[in-house]
């Protein structure tokens, strides 16, 4: 063995001492040498260009400010919710408007199979990186460099959340930076599965069923298949998971809520199977799950078109969050330190925190009870679109503001209604309009309008009978004057009646009584007692202008500041504020504002009886007859109808013991309702009927609210039954004497015809003297007993009192308060002006108006004009006996 080594040896020796080897070693050493060089070279390179890259990237990341913990934590869980409405008794109505709609889920509420698909499709290693996968970051850099067509994408969850959450979609190498940068960071603050779950919360999903914006898995799965996240099958979780990569591309929504074509949804479904293929090759599903659910029809599980609550509810909808939205205001304010007087009183100021309010309202998840009834609101709604008798549908020219282009509109009757607990002052339900999509205007509780004689009671007789002034029966003159040029009068502008009883006059809604008992009592400035039950558009003038007391406002009062004012009298003289919302939830689950109803005296519980018990003659035998014998019950209803100038608005606000409703009808451009009225009935009729038909709907879905479960106004003990004169009040001494109610501890000094007729003099009417006795004595009053079986029988002798309407001739109600007709306006300071109807009752954005053409006479809904009908309506039998006024 040593030999054969020896002799190897020998010839290795012998090979490498030839002269070819000798250039061999030389050229191998330069090599290797060589080698090595470029090896160092390129080490230098490598550290050089990252050296480079790092100081790039340090550059591209310098200003980005690096938040702690709980500030980045903060951040992340900080995304929009969409707040939620409610109908009362916690019925759910539907979602605040808004950009992107958006519901709040755990990640124990996702069904494991979305969370398989999420994983499998966009972060494999999701639960293994640290914040990034470096080599999808340096594939995705190499592809954005060489501009290669294919992009594979290279963002993690963490990643994706970053840039959703904390900075924005911008694409640049800086953002891509700092959402590295942040990305890491994040994976130090939060869990995995915190990350997931914000994730799954914040991340697009195109659109919904009803074509609003959606983000989150929760409100996807909703949106799209009417399911929890929870409850989804395999196919429906590999759909979900794949939408956020091209959300409006694989949504199956256009942008009305209307499912795409055949072509188009093809597109998700195909994403759907790279989803479920992406789940098979990760092992997250077997393959007889996967083949499947690859034959599985996705289609079939679309939702159909949800309606918005806009949509289904529009006035509701609006309403609820207006009222949201000044609570809020004020709520934010507060923190502020701002005081919530001055949120009312400085328009500024409302104007920012109605904005900061608004955007709070829809991005935070409140849940905004209401006090809507909603079984009320679609009876009465239903009441609203069946009745016949609004009147003629004009046809107007309306100019749009951005196009100006002029186009035919329907013009209706607009109706507006309120029902209202006296106690609590909880809206239970209103008429916001004929047509939403006609006029976005709600007429219950924005449209200001004149409110004729429905004033009388509430700024003339109820605060005459505080003051000691009057009592039921007291007399009042009702005698023409001229003062300075103008020359009021009763509906029958030749009617003057004389001497007559506060009653009587309030009954048959007499103007010239009202107007010069209000002069009588203005140093007392009862105007003050509007204020006190919430009218809140009061301008100067009303405080001092005579024409006030028949309902001549410069501005007008809604439908619901009048109801509201007229239940003080049913609450004993206790104001009780209108309100609508009752509680705000935030996303957590603490109430932040709950409603309290607070009671504000305003009247005494003796006059708040007394004009309610002479409220309840306009039903029994005045200008309300109509609507209490149009009744499907009986109860003890008070109330007022009122009409104002040229018919251009009709009211009637009754109330029981348990609710009050106000209704008014009018054109929003106001003209005269008296036209069409053998189609139609007079305007005061129809308001009547219109009243009647919409408590008949109360009564319909709740008995016991119609009839105040069969209670009556409670008489108090100081009210007394009291003999007088009835031509001077006073107590003694006359062969006129008849008796009526009293607050037992006021004396009601006696009067003379002088100072009944001041301050504007007149001459009482001779032939009407003698008549007045005869009307007078008819205000006897009998015991509460018989009081309360007389209220209860008017129902069954409904037909005896329209015929007592019918036969005796109209003096006012409904129609009287056109005794602010007269235009002329006198030269003194507290001469009324001109008379206001209150507003136009229109719209700010709405549309300026043209010419108006002849209009449709028929009834029905107002949608469009043409759709009423043409035909005559046939009237009641107890409607037939119309009033000729």
């Amino acid at each position: 063995m040593k030999k054969l080594l020896e002799s190897w040896d020998q010839h290795i020796q012998a090979f490498s001492d030839k002269p070819f080897m000798k250039y061999f070693r030389i050229s191998s050493s330069v090599i290797w040498n060589l080698f090595l060089l470029f090896l160092t070279l390129m080490l230098v390179g490598i550290v050089f260009l990252g050296s480079i890259g790092a100081g790039y990237f340090a550059s591209l990341v310098k200003d980005e400010k690096l938040s702690s913990k709980q500030e980045m934590r903060e951040t992340i869980f900080n995304y929009d919710e969409t707040s939620q409405l409610y109908f009362a008794n916690n019925q759910y109505l539907g979602k605040m408007r808004t950009d992107l709609e958006r519901t709040e889920t755990t990640l124990k509420q996702v069904s494991p199979k979305v969370i398989d698909a999420v994983l499998a499709t966009e972060d494999e290693y999701f639960y293994e990186h640290n914040g990034i996968v470096p080599k999808a970051v340096f594939r995705g850099l190499l592809q954005d460099v060489s501009n290669s067509s294919m992009q594979t994408g290279g963002s993690t969850l963490t990643q994706q959340l970053i840039k959703n959450q904390v900075l924005t979609n911008e694409v640049s190498y800086e953002r891509k930076a700092k959402e590295l940068l942040l990305a890491m960071r994040l994976e130090h603050f939060m869990t995995k599965d915190e990350i997931l779950e914000a994730y799954l919360n914040i991340i697009p999903y195109g659109r919904n069923s009803a074509g609003r914006n959606i983000a989150g898995v929760e409100t996807a799965s909703k949106g799209i298949f009417n399911k929890s996240a929870s409850d989804l099958n395999l196919p429906q979780a590999a759909y979900i998971a794949g939408i956020p990569q091209s959300p409006f591309a694989y949504t199956p929504y256009t942008q009305t809520g209307q499912l795409k074509d055949k072509k188009m949804l093809q597109l998700g479904v195909n994403r759907m199977k790279t989803v479920l293929y992406r789940m098979h090759e990760t092992g997250y599903i077997s393959d007889t799950e996967y083949k499947k659910a690859l034959k599985y029809n996705i289609v079939k599980d679309f939702r159909a078109r949800e309606k918005q609550a806009t949509e289904k509810y529009p006035y509701v909808t609006y309403e609820i969050e207006d009222q949201a939205k000044d609570i809020m205001a004020k709520i934010l304010a507060k923190k502020d330190g701002i005081e919530a007087k001055r949120i009312d009183k400085e328009s500024k100021l409302r104007e920012k925190y109605t904005i900061l309010a608004d955007r709070e309202l829809r991005s935070k998840g409140y849940k905004i009870y209401s006090t809507i009834d909603k079984k009320l609101y679609d009876a009465m709604d239903k009441a609203k679109d069946s009745f016949p008798y609004y009147g003629a549908t004009y046809t107007k020219n309306v100019t749009d503001p951005e196009t100006g282009e002029t186009k035919p509109v329907a013009d209706p009757v607009q109706v507006g209604g309120v029902v209202i607990e006296n106690e609590t002052g909880r809206l239970l339900s209103f008429i916001g309009g004929r047509d939403f999509k006609l006029e976005e205007l709600n007429h219950a509780t924005q449209a200001k309008r004149s409110n004729g004689s429905t004033m009388k009671p509430l700024l003339v007789y109820a605060p005459a009978i505080e003051y000691g002034r009057i009592g039921a029966g007291s007399p009042v003159a009702d005698v023409k004057f001229n003062y300075g040029g103008w020359q009021p009068s009763n509906f029958d502008v030749n009617e003057e009646r004389g001497i007559v009883s506060a009653r009587d006059a309030l009954k048959d809604s007499l103007n010239l009584p009202a107007i010069r008992l209000y002069a009588q009592i203005m140093a007392n400035k009862p105007a003050n007692f509007l204020e006190k039950m919430g009218f809140s558009n009061l301008d100067a003038d009303d405080y001092t202008n005579y024409s006030t007391s028949i309902g001549a406002l410069k501005y007008g009062v809604t439908v619901e500041e009048n109801a509201n004012a007229f239940a003080t009298f049913a609450n004993g003289g206790d104001f009780v504020d209108a309100y609508v919302v009752e509680k705000i939830v935030d996303r957590n689950g603490k109430t932040i504002y709950k409603h309290k109803s607070k009671k504000k005296r305003v009247f005494s519980e003796e006059t708040s009886y007394i004009i309610t018990d002479m409220l309840r003659d306009v039903f029994n035998g005045g200008t309300g007859s109509k609507a209490k014998g149009s009744l499907n019950f009986s109860g003890d209803f008070a109330g007022k109808t009122g009409t104002s100038q040229e018919y251009k608005d009709v009211w009637l606000v009754g109330y029981n013991p348990k609710i009050t409703l106000g209704v008014w009808m009018g054109y929003d451009q106001p003209k005269t309702l008296n036209q069409y009225n053998g189609a139609y009935f007079d305007p005061s009729t129809r308001i009547n009927l219109f009243w009647a038909r919409v408590m008949n709907s109360i009564y319909s879905t709740d008995p016991k609210l119609a009839t105040a479960g069969g209670s009556s106004f409670t008489r108090p003990p100081n009210v007394v039954n009291r003999s007088f004169c009835a031509d001077t009040g006073g107590y003694s001494g006359c062969g006129n004497m008849t008796s009526d109610l009293f607050n037992g501890s006021l004396s009601v000094p006696p009067v003379t015809i002088s100072s009944l007729l001041s301050p504007f003099g007149g001459t009482l009417p001779a032939k009407k003297e003698e008549k007045k006795n005869v009307n007078n004595t008819t205000t006897d009053k009998k015991n509460e007993d018989k009081k309360k079986n007389e209220s209860s029988s008017n129902n069954s002798n409904s037909s005896s009192s329209n015929n007592t309407q019918t036969n005796k001739p109209s003096t006012g109600g409904s129609n009287n308060s056109t005794g602010s007709d007269n235009t002329s306006k006198p030269e003194s300071n507290n001469k009324p002006p001109a008379t206001n109807n209150g507003g136009s009752g229109n719209s700010s954005n709405k549309p300026s108006t043209g010419t108006e053409e002849k209009p449709s006479t028929g009834g029905g809904n107002s949608g469009s004009g043409s759709n009423e009908s043409t035909e005559k309506p046939k009237p009641k039998p107890d409607d037939s006996k119309e009033d000729k006024e």
